[in-house]
This record gives structure tokens, sequence and C-alpha cells, in this order.
């Protein structure tokens, strides 16, 4: 009996997700439990197993389509036992579900969808299509029953811009250079519209960037961004680090300076419990658990943001270790898809790279975010009861926090941001 390939749900609030790749193709063989497609959902990327053992007779969603939980994706058996592009459960005890993209993110392209004459036409390969004036009548198909992929227009586009005649360069050339002979022109009938110009580079959206860019475009759309921006001297933190990293490490964790700003914000965030808030058009919800989310680069890849959950309780040796799990992880790709969700408070520590200031965007729908910067040496002005002012070398790192500005007005951001300076300057070397 086939088996239905359907798209589950990779979490508590993960309903949809955008498929990135097939690992198998029609007509493979596939083991049970063998990985099958990846799934992109939130800048998480999961590996979705085969339900069953056979063989794949066939893949009804395309690559780059975004599909609802329980949609029918593909289906596995014996050779034979489906006919290609055959929807319909096979068996009364499934659910029938939909066979057809519920939702394609990467619309804008009218003629994406199933054409009589070209068979289905993904959103990619419409959108490339629309972009670059190509004829998809002129392009042959590689992928199952002779569709179009995004593959065979790229290879369309390379032998398109190697073989395209002089005269079409020299039409882009200057009017002066108009006057020069031009070439015999193609004929009209079999003459393809121009392409970009070679010289013209043009990077892919991934999902993770394309995910971002939708996210930060809304936070900036959505809330009224405010920065306030003070120094705090982490002598303290810095000794004691020094003190405990051998004891941290002995136990397998790697002690870096973020726990110590994630413990700070804690403080603060129950000393201020209105920062860790989210705006709804019923009135400001506090929220009653503190889950920290920590930015973490992923190089020319993006950013994602993975969150401690109920951060307050954890020791500064809980917290170690979750970061150091949590970072590992994500740039692993091994993250979960709810352990990206649930976030009510943001850190980015920015200073990694050596940026001192930085005015980061609130990672909606929370209130707020705090930037750390680079932590440098400087020279500042101390204050001793008994010898007065002093001339004395600190390592200093300045702290932004970004507000949402319809939940809280300066004199409470900066009384919160305060809180996180006081806690940093006041660290116990022993504790």
């Amino acid at each position: 009996m086939p088996t239905q390939v359907l798209m589950p749900q990779l979490g508590e609030s993960v309903v949809e997700g955008t498929i990135t790749k097939w690992l198998k193709q029609v007509g493979d063989v596939v083991a049970e439990f063998e990985p099958l497609l990846e799934i992109n959902t939130d800048k998480v990327d999961s590996e979705i197993p085969s339900p069953s053992a056979g063989v794949l007779l066939d893949i009804l969603i395309p690559e780059g389509a975004n599909v609802q939980a329980g949609t029918l994706l593909a289906w596995i058996g014996e050779p034979g036992e489906v006919q290609r592009g055959s929807s319909q459960p096979v068996s009364g005890d499934r659910t029938p579900v939909m066979a057809q993209p519920l939702v394609v993110k990467l619309s804008g392209a009218p003629s994406a969808g199933r054409n009589p004459d070209l068979g289905f036409i993904s959103p990619v390969v419409s959108r490339i299509a629309r972009e670059q004036h190509i004829d998809l009548s002129q392009v042959t198909g590689t992928g199952q029953g002779g569709r179009i992929t995004k593959k065979d227009l790229l290879v369309f586009l390379e032998q398109h811009q190697s073989s395209t005649p002089p005269s079409a360069a020299n039409a882009q050339q200057p009017a002066a250079a108009a006057a020069l002979p031009a070439p015999a022109q193609t004929p009209t009938a079999t003459r393809i519209p121009p392409l970009i110009q070679p010289t013209t580079n043009s990077i892919p959206l991934t999902p993770v960037r394309r995910a971002i860019a939708e996210h930060m475009v809304m936070s900036k759309h959505t809330s009224p961004h405010v920065t306030t921006i003070m120094e705090a001297d982490l002598s303290l933190v810095i000794a004691h680090r020094q003190a405990h990293k051998p004891a941290f490490a002995r136990d397998g964790v790697n002690l870096t300076f973020t726990p110590y700003f994630v413990a700070a914000t804690v403080s603060a965030l129950k000393a201020c419990s209105i920062v860790n808030s989210s705006w709804t058009n019923e009135g400001v919800l506090l929220h009653p658990r503190i889950n920290i989310g920590v930015a973490t680069s992923l190089g020319e890849e993006g950013l994602i943001v993975p969150v401690i959950q109920n951060a307050d309780s954890l020791s500064m040796l809980g917290l170690a270790r979750a970061i150091n799990d949590l970072a590992s992880r994500a740039r692993a790709h091994k993250l979960l898809p709810d352990e990206v969700k649930g976030g009510t408070f943001t850190i980015t520590n920015h200073g990694i790279s050596g940026s001192l200031f930085a005015t980061p965007i609130i990672n909606q729908p929370q209130c707020g975010i705090l930037g750390v910067g680079a932590i440098q040496k400087r020279v500042v002005v101390i204050s001793d009861a008994i010898r007065g002012d002093m001339i004395a070398i600190r390592s200093m790192v300045y702290l932004g926090l970004t507000f949402d500005h319809r939940i809280l007005d300066g004199a409470i951001a900066d009384y919160f941001l305060a809180k996180v300076v006081e806690s940093l300057q006041s660290w116990s070397p022993v504790d």
C-alpha cells in the first residue's frame, strides 16, 4: 500500500514551512526514517525522514513552495502503485489533504502555477523568467515530467550569455559606437529579449535571508524604535570570569561573557517587568516567564536567535551551558523550530566584530533588545571617597537598549538599562 508523505507540524506553534531541498528524486529507493527533504521554518532547517521504506513515486510540491502542516508532499511505495500527479489518498484511513502549495511566498509571478503547455511552473521559475525576460517555451525542462526547474533556467541563462552575439553587447554601448557597422541581426521570429548584462551580479535569496528581511522590515513598520546608550565598567565581571573559568571548564562548559549579560538582563527584567512585555491592541501584555533570545551569527548565512527558556531559573553554570549548547547547535543547523520561539527579550552582541555602538532592530513582538558593544580598555575618571577623583584604566563596554516607544518612555528605559549596568558593575568575584 503506497504511503503518503505529509508536511509535519515541527513544533507547537510551527504550522508551515518552506521546502528548501528534496534530498531524493522520483525513482530513488529510500529507507524508513532516511532523510527525504529539508524544510525551513523560521530560519531553522529540519530534515524530514521518510515514513516508510520503498521508492519515491512522486513529488507533488516543488522546492521553494511554502506549505501548511498536513499538506501531501509525495508518495512512497512500490513502482507503479500511484499514477504520477495523483493527489488522492489511497486508503480510507488517511485524511485527504491538499496536494498543491497552499501559500507561495515567492509570489509576484502571474504565470506561476500549471501551464497547459509547459506543465507546472514554480513561483521561483516564474519570477526568474519574468525578471530576465525569458520565453519559457525555449527552455528544456529536466525536472519530473519535463518540468522546468530553477537549474534549467540558470543553465539557459549561462548558455545564452556565453553565446550572445556582439550586436547584443553593442546595444548597450554609447551612441558614438552606433556608427560602426552592425553585424547581421538575428531573425525576429527566433530572437530572445536581452538579458541583464554579464557584469551584473545577483545573489539568490535564501530562505533565511528572506525571513530576516521580512522580519526586520515588519519590525520597523510595527513599532517606533528609540535607542538609549550607557556604559559599564566590567572590571568585576572580568575578575569573576578569570576566577571561575577553570571550574566551568571541568564541567565541560566554556564561560564566555554572554552569561553575564544574560544574568544582568534577567535581574533588570525582574526589577522592571514592563520591559518583559509585548504590545497588543487590548493593552500591554506582561509575560510571566523570562525567555532570553541570544542572537547568533551564522556568517554569510545570516542570523538566528535561539531562546533560553526560563532564564531566570538558571544559575550561571546553567546559563553558560545553555548558551554553549544553543550556539553550537545553531551554527551546525541542529536547532529545533521551537528553540527559536517564545522569546520575551533579546540580546545581541555586536561587539564580537569590534562594533562599539549599534541600534539593533527589535525582535517582534518583544518590547526591547539589548545591544552589547566591544569590551575595551579605556581611560576613565573614577571617584573615591578618600582620594577624590582619579584617572584609571578600566575595561568598559557600551550597552544600547532599543525599545518600543509605545510601551516604554525614556525614563523607564533608562531605569532598566541602569539596572543592567548596576548588576554588571557590582558583580561579586567570589560568587
